[in-house]
This record gives C-alpha cells, structure tokens and sequence, in this order.
C-alpha cells in the first residue's frame, strides 16, 4: 500500500521541482530542517519510488525533433504485445508505449525532425508483422506539460 507525502515532503518535492540543482544543503537551508532530515526525507522517497529519477528533463523539440504524434497500434489477437513493445523499444523516436483500453492495444508518444520524417518513423513503427493497423494523431501544441506537482499537493493534503 503506498503512502502519501506529507507536507514537508511536498515542500522538498515543490523545491526541487522549482530548482533541480539546489542539492541537499540548500534544500535544508531553504526548508529550515536538517540536512539530514532532506537526506531522510529523499533516500524514503526514492526507496517508495516517488522520486523516479534525478536525470534531467529533457525537450525533443530542443533535439531536434520538434514534430510529436500519438500512434494507436492494433496488434494481431492472440500474439500478445510483447513483440511489437521489443520493436518500438528499438526506435530511438518512440518516447512512450502503453498498453490501453479501447480502439487499440498500444498507444505510443512518438517525436520527429519534420513530417516526412514522421512518415518514416510511422513506417518504421508498423513494420513489424504483428501490428494490424495503426492510426496516428499530431500534437500541434501543449498545453498542459507533464506535470505531477499538482498530485503531491493534493496528497499532502494541502490544495
């Protein structure tokens, strides 16, 4: 059973989400808590898989590929998925696979340089045997990034 963050949890968290590179001596000047308290704190968050990572955050658009699509992959019944996810996880463009409900069985976060190269990832991505048919949209804009602070804030209680 997960537990949720408290709110000083949330603070560190929000700190941290404000400035990555703060680090633990700052975050504990800036929470008025000891080091060691931000320490316990993040080690605890870490080992409950709260904290994920702390690689940075990257932008494809910044990269170079500015172009990103929703594919939908409908997969052969009976194959399972397994196949088709080992060949996307091989296409350096496909961010994201999830297995889903509804018209299809897989849902992919894909980015490209430009539309033709779209064409060429898309291309690539059905090749496989397995996938029956796909249908892709292009994000023209975000406008909601990824975003998880609003759920530590309503975890600890405090939106």
């Amino acid at each position: 059973m997960s537990e949720t963050v408290d709110e000083l949890d949330a603070r560190l968290l929000a700190l941290l989400d404000e400035d990555p590179q703060i680090g633990v001596l700052g975050a504990s000047r800036a929470l008025g808590v000891a080091r060691g308290t931000v320490q316990a704190r993040l080690d605890k968050m870490v080992r409950r898989g709260v904290i994920a990572s702390f690689a940075p955050s990257l932008d494809p658009a910044a990269l170079g590929y500015p172009v990103m699509a929703f594919t939908t992959l409908e997969i052969r019944q009976g194959t399972g998925g397994g196949p088709v996810v080992d060949h996307v996880s091989g296409i350096p463009e496909v961010l994201e696979a999830h297995t889903i409900t509804g018209s299809g069985d897989v849902m992919l976060r894909v980015v490209a340089r430009d539309n033709a190269h779209l064409q060429q990832v898309i291309d690539l991505v059905v090749s496989h045997p397995l996938v029956d048919r796909s249908s892709t949209l292009i994000a023209l804009s975000t406008r909601i990034p990824y975003r998880t602070m609003p759920l530590v804030r309503r975890s600890a209680g405090s939106s």
